[in-house]
C-alpha cells in the first residue's frame, strides 16, 4: 500500500481535476463504438469514482478535526 500524504486544499485541487478529467471520460464513452474499448473506458470511470469518493470521505474527516 502507497500512503500519500497531502493538506486539504491539495486533496481538494486533485479531487476537481480528477472530476474534470472524469467528465471528458463520460463524454467519450459516450462516443465510443467498440464495446471493448468502452468497456475499458467504464472500468476506469468507475475506478476514478471511488477514488473522488475516497478523497471526499478523507476531506470531510479532516474538516471535522
Amino acid at each position: 500500500m502507497i500512503n500519500f500524504e497531502m493538506n486539504d486544499e491539495e486533496a481538494k485541487m486533485v479531487q476537481g481535476v480528477i472530476e474534470r478529467y472524469l467528465y471528458h471520460l463520460q463524454t467519450e464513452i459516450i462516443h465510443t463504438d467498440r464495446k471493448e474499448f468502452r468497456d475499458a473506458l467504464k472500468e476506469r470511470e468507475k475506478f476514478l469514482k471511488g477514488i473522488i469518493d475516497r478523497l471526499q470521505t478523507t476531506i470531510m474527516a479532516c474538516s471535522k478535526k
